[in-house]
């Protein structure tokens, strides 16, 4: 009878709890989007005009760039816009151009990382991709594991020198009940296992 008791409790215990899951969005501040270029970062560099010089970089370890008539320039922590400046004012001061125009694209930061843990094919780190959420993250990852918790992913984000972590449920962004959510740098996504 006790044991009984304890069934139809526990029953109604995980109906109430199971019930609760009405969709909501997510309680996190949006990502603070940081575009400066770090070591490893990649970009592709272009000197209107100048077709035949190469175009792909990579930040060296040391943060800087040896780039076309300019040679080694330090990038690291500038803007794409800054790293156009530096080498155009560069270019002009060398006068090896009066006035040329020159364009960074950022390819990939791979300075700017999340990391992804638990119920995971691929747990590990991963480069944050400029417009990055949680879905494409999980995706990158290899999805789910068969044992994987969908419906309680957390997310570990410092906010304001503090650290916020809340829980998601996947499936509803799945469903198109609530939006994905995009991450920001330094982001921790923990996929848990489930309990049934």
């Amino acid at each position: 009878m006790k044991r009984r008791g304890l069934a139809i409790g526990l029953g109604l215990w995980l109906m109430v709890c199971g019930c609760s899951g009405a969709p909501h969005q997510v309680n996190l501040p949006p990502p603070v989007q940081s575009t400066t270029l770090g070591v490893g970062d990649e970009f592709e560099f272009r000197i209107a005009g100048e077709d035949k010089l190469p175009t792909n970089y990579i930040v060296a370890s040391d943060g800087t760039v040896n780039f076309p008539f300019v040679h080694q320039i330090r990038v690291e922590g500038l803007e794409p816009q800054q790293i156009e400046k530096k080498v155009h004012d560069e270019l002009v001061a060398k006068e090896i151009y009066a006035d040329p125009t020159v364009s960074v694209l950022v390819k990939a930061y791979n300075s700017k990382r999340i990391e992804i843990i638990g119920e995971i094919h691929h747990p590990g780190s991963l480069p944050l991709e400029p417009g990055m959420t949680l879905v494409r993250a999980i995706s990158l990852s290899g999805g789910f594991t068969p044992t994987s918790d969908k419906g309680a992913v957390t997310i570990r984000r410092k906010v304001n020198g503090t650290v916020r972590i809340v829980s998601v449920n996947v499936n509803q962004i799945l469903d198109n009940k609530i939006d994905d959510v995009p991450l920001q740098a330094g982001d921790t996504i923990n996929i848990d296992q489930t309990i049934l």
